[in-house]
Formats: structure tokens, C-alpha cells, sequence
């Protein structure tokens, strides 16, 4: 079962450290074809991977992804999403990504995936979506969790909603139903550590318009999970073939990032070429 550690409100790791041997005097070797060169030339290349949780989550559920990434030359960022809705946490992940240069991939589970649809730069080389929201412009992400259209989740029975000290009411898992409900494929062990470190999810983030889509002018990926109690399936294959993705699916419940990082590291890695 993996291992899940203490959460990271952003974390980054280089992704790879090349020794450049100095040639010796009078040599005509050429570095730049040397292996050492040829390492660090490679390891340049890559573009930073940054992965974006969605609600009834945190950060520390990347990371067994995030550590099988960087394992494999990747820098990885693991933002704070505050879930405060689409357009605000788009500029709030934004801001904290401000000193990543080079080509980025971004990486939306669930929630996060309203997210990165929001999220407007230059250099963003793809877009990733693990059971992920990629709403339209004007489309909220409720509408495309739908009951009427999308039977099957049970996210309704878990369902906890408190007041707030400012704002609208704040949603949250109930610690009790929530492995059933977004994680059925992990021990119950990891299911209460995932219950106790989700954030709360402003009730308006849900009911919120998107802006103009970012993955409209992306090469996408989509992993669906096929046996998801959160967001239906069927939602998750109608979007992934509006955004025109490259689409693979995983036997896996909500929380695939925990619960199957092999195919989700995989999904990833295709979009990073």
C-alpha cells in the first residue's frame, strides 16, 4: 500500500544533477557529445510536472506519483489548491508556480481539473486529466457530475456541509463513508488518512461558471477510472472525448493518484514527451 507523507504546499525537486568532466589540456574531445553532457542535456528537456488535487483532498496524495517522477528525471510541484472555485485557485496555483521556467505539464485530478482549465501560460506543454472536470466556458462542474445525466456516484450519501467564518458554507467527506464513497480500493488505514487530510471545498466552487478552457488549445490525456463512485464514468468518457484527448482507462476507484500511481505516472509521462 503506498505510503502517503506529511503535506507539501509546494514542493520541487531538480530533475537531475549532470557532472560535467573538464577536458584536459590540449584535448580535442568535444563535451557536448560527451555522456555527461548528453545526461544533462536530456534531463534539461523535461518539462516540470505540475500536479493539481482536487476536492475532499490535499497535496500529499500526489505523492506517490511524485515521487516515481522525479525518480525519473522530473521536477514536480505539488501546489496548494485552496478550492475556493475555478477561477481564483487557477490564479492562486498560477502565482505559486511563478519561478518554474521551461515547459510545464499540468496535471488536474478531479476538482483540480476545473482548475488547470483556467490556467493560462505560454509554456504549458499539455494537459492531463486524472478523473478530472474539464468544463467549457460557462459550464459549471456540477453540471458535469449531474445525476440525471450521470447516475451512479454515491458522493450525495457523504456529503458533510458546515458554515464557514466567512463566505459560503464549506464541504467536506464524511470521515465514515469516505473510503466507499472515493477510495474503495485502498485499506481502510490509508482511507482515514486521506479522510483526516482532505481540505474543504467552498460549497460555491462547485456551482461556479469556468472561464475559456486552456486544454482547447492542448494536446490532452485523460485516465478514466472505470470504477469510480464520485464521478460516473460515463461523465468522465463524455469529457475526455469533448477535450479531443488521448484516452486510457484503470480498474481504479476516485483516487487513483493513491491507489494506482503506476498508471497515472504512465499517463503523465506520455504527456511529457
Amino acid at each position: 500500500m503506498h505510503k502517503l507523507v506529511r503535506l507539501r504546499s509546494v514542493t520541487t525537486a531538480l530533475a537531475a544533477l549532470a557532472v560535467f568532466a573538464t577536458a584536459a589540456c590540449g584535448s580535442d574531445t568535444d563535451t557536448a557529445s560527451s555522456p555527461a553532457s548528453t545526461t544533462s542535456a536530456a534531463a534539461a528537456a523535461k518539462p516540470t510536472i505540475v500536479l493539481v488535487h482536487g476536492s475532499f483532498s490535499d497535496s500529499s496524495s500526489w505523492d506517490s506519483v511524485a515521487g516515481k517522477l522525479r525518480a525519473q528525471g522530473y521536477q514536480v510541484v505539488q501546489p496548494d489548491n485552496p478550492l475556493r472555485g475555478p477561477s481564483s485557485d487557477a490564479a492562486a496555483v498560477t502565482a505559486a508556480i511563478a519561478n518554474v521556467t521551461g515547459p510545464v505539464v499540468l496535471v488536474g485530478h478531479s476538482y483540480g481539473g476545473a482548475v488547470i482549465s483556467n490556467m493560462h501560460r505560454p509554456d504549458v506543454k499539455s494537459a492531463v486529466f486524472i478523473a478530472g472536470f474539464a468544463p467549457v466556458k460557462g459550464e459549471p462542474v456540477q453540471a458535469l457530475s449531474d445525476p440525471e445525466k450521470y447516475p451512479g456516484s454515491k458522493i450525495g450519501t457523504a456529503l458533510q456541509v458546515k458554515p464557514a467564518e466567512t463566505g459560503p458554507p464549506e464541504v467536506t467527506l464524511a470521515p465514515d463513508k469516505y473510503g466507499e464513497v472515493f477510495a474503495q480500493d485502498v485499506s481502510p488505514e490509508v482511507a482515514s488518512t486521506l479522510a483526516a487530510r482532505q481540505k474543504p471545498t467552498s460549497a460555491a466552487a462547485q456551482a461556479e461558471p469556468s472561464g475559456d478552457p486552456s486544454w482547447a488549445s492542448l494536446p490532452t490525456w485523460y485516465l478514466i477510472s472505470t470504477e469510480d463512485q464520485t464521478l460516473p464514468p460515463a461523465s468522465q468518457r463524455f469529457q475526455a472525448d469533448r477535450v479531443k484527448a488521448k484516452i486510457t482507462e484503470v480498474k481504479s476507484s476516485h483516487a487513483s493518484p493513491v491507489s494506482h500511481p503506476d498508471e497515472v505516472v504512465a499517463t503523465i509521462t506520455a504527456a511529457a514527451r
